[in-house]
């Protein structure tokens, strides 16, 4: 191999890394994005989303000593590796082991998430207008951070991937499957509540939660075709390279002052 030959391939590798450390911060970013949006409807107390319903649940029990005492992003790792697992039995020898990327997707919103639970702890809402100004928002912000991980391109979370799974071994639309799978987990958090309480927990599963459901897929639709300026940034290759170089000079002058 020359060393023409030789420059071109280690500059294809090298640009292949640089995209896909890029893509991944965005994605990092978008789960940010996302678990805030979550975190404000909680907060709101008129129902959580879909997805954080039965962790929510669960982190209720936990709270009163009738379930292990985790927080809301532990209780949602343990249900996303249920998901991935599920995926693996309903696909068996085509579940593809680069999926096996949701539990690390799933790590990290669960983590997110409870970073977003202490950035919104001050958030009370002690009326109805806060509550559905708090609802609103959540799901606005909610569905910009879906429109965003969705546009990222990389593996899905686990709560898109195991309705993904049903599709495909099934042959249903996955718009329906996505349904059922989100209507399976309200009443599940529904039944929880009946099972540790005695009673169904409005905000938990509330009238909230119906609207996320609604909501949240009008802002993701809304955004599919406006967002040229994110694939921009997406397609972004930032010099790396300068700035760790810019960095380490800059460490060096302060270590010889």
């Amino acid at each position: 191999m020359n060393t023409e030959s030789y420059l071109v391939i280690n500059s294809s590798k090298k640009e292949k890394i640089i995209s896909f450390v890029w893509q991944h911060l965005l994605l990092l970013c978008s789960l940010f994005v996302m678990t805030f949006g979550v975190a404000l409807c909680v907060r709101s107390n008129l129902g959580s989303s879909v997805i954080s319903s039965v962790p929510l649940a669960m982190t209720h029990a936990g709270e009163a000593g009738k379930a292990p005492g985790w927080t809301i992003g532990d209780y949602t790792n343990v249900m996303n590796i249920v998901l991935v697992f599920g995926q693996m039995l309903i696909l068996r020898s085509r579940f593809e082991k680069m999926q096996l990327f949701q539990l690390i997707i799933g790590f990290l919103f669960g983590f997110l998430l409870d970073v977003n639970m202490r950035i919104t702890a001050s958030v009370v809402c002690d009326s109805l207008l806060l509550k559905a100004v708090a609802q609103t928002a959540g799901c606005l912000v909610l569905g910009i951070g879906i429109a965003f991980e969705v546009r990222c391109g990389s593996v899905t979370m686990p709560g898109e991937g195991f309705p993904a799974a049903i599709s495909r071994a099934c042959g249903a639309k996955f718009a329906k499957a996505k349904i059922c799978v989100d209507v399976s987990l309200v009443a599940v958090a529904v039944v929880l509540g009946y099972v540790y309480f005695g009673e169904w927990q409005w905000n938990v599963v509330g009238p909230g939660t119906l609207f996320a459901m609604f909501f949240v897929g009008m802002i993701v639709r809304f955004l599919d075709g406006r967002m040229g300026w994110f694939d921009g940034l997406l397609h972004y290759r930032p010099g790396f390279r300068r700035y760790l170089f810019g960095l380490a000079r800059y460490v060096h002058s302060m270590a010889n002052k």
